[in-house]
């Protein structure tokens, strides 16, 4: 995506990261409602164009998603209409938006039902599966092959076995590849697994390590400013000198004494 749709997308995602929080495990359902959006985008060049036209108004747009989407739920139609009122570079960039909080939503369900861990090793043990797997990685992408049994085979593979986020997400990487192969999406996957387990998790460089009830509190701190539970990991660094070095994937909170010094010098020499 080029700079207005990277926008466009990172202000969705702010919008929606609070509503899977409080969606809990239903995000599974919002995600497979919004990748039915995605296969209505993908089918329809019209749609997507009479969504993504800058001259045409927003209010419009919204009323006409919110048509197509009069069974689902007002959460992901909501989520739908924010994507449309926004501009986009490209006009399949709508479609790769809406497919990536589906993805996000189906992600953070995992989340909370704690299986996000399951899910990142599944699906990493699927790809590894597939590695010496030549003829069956071309049937899971091949488009030839029609999408139920593309589906089909993904369910054979699995065997009923795996938590229902991967179940989810193999299934869909199979069945709507996007011109993606299959284990390339399981990568991708990978990625935003990764990037989501890292926003929970506080990295902390102290000069010495912090006891119990400190990471505790600090765990609560964070857990306020972020909106979800937070786990602190401490890493002492005697060169700190004093105070705390925070990160939050790749939020940095710098209150080394350190830091101070050097914005000190930052100043005098400016």
């Amino acid at each position: 995506m080029r700079g207005t749709s990277r926008a466009s997308l990172a202000a969705a995602e702010g919008r929606f990261e609070p509503v899977l929080r409080e969606a809990g495990t239903q995000g599974r359902l919002l995600g497979e409602q919004l990748f039915a959006l995605v296969d209505a985008l993908d089918s329809s060049g019209s749609l997507r164009r009479t969504l993504t036209d800058p001259s045409a108004a927003g209010d419009a747009k919204a009323a006409l998603v919110a048509r197509l989407l009069t069974a689902a739920d007002p959460r992901v139609v909501e989520a739908a209409q924010g994507l449309v009122r926004s501009r986009w570079s490209e006009e399949d960039d709508l479609a790769d938006a809406a497919e990536h909080l589906a993805y996000e939503a189906v992600l953070a369900s995992s989340e909370a039902d704690g299986t996000i861990e399951q899910v990142q090793d599944e699906l990493f043990r699927i790809g590894r599966a597939l590695a010496g797997q030549r003829e069956v990685r071309r049937l899971l992408y091949e488009d030839t092959v029609h999408a139920e049994a593309r589906g089909q085979l993904v369910d054979r593979l699995l065997a009923g076995a795996g938590a229902p986020a991967t179940q989810v997400l193999a299934r869909r990487a199979a069945v709507a590849p996007r011109g993606r192969r299959f284990v390339a999406t399981l990568g991708h996957l990978a990625d935003l697994i990764a990037e989501r387990r890292s926003r929970t998790v506080a990295t902390v460089i102290s000069a010495a390590d912090l006891g119990t009830a400190q990471r505790l509190r600090l765990a609560e701190i964070l857990g306020r400013a972020y909106g979800r539970e937070m786990q602190v990991q401490v890493q002492v660094d005697p060169h700190v000198l004093g105070g705390l070095r925070v990160q939050v994937g790749p939020e940095v909170i710098d209150a080394t004494v350190l830091a101070r010094l050097a914005d000190a010098r930052r100043r005098l020499a400016s």
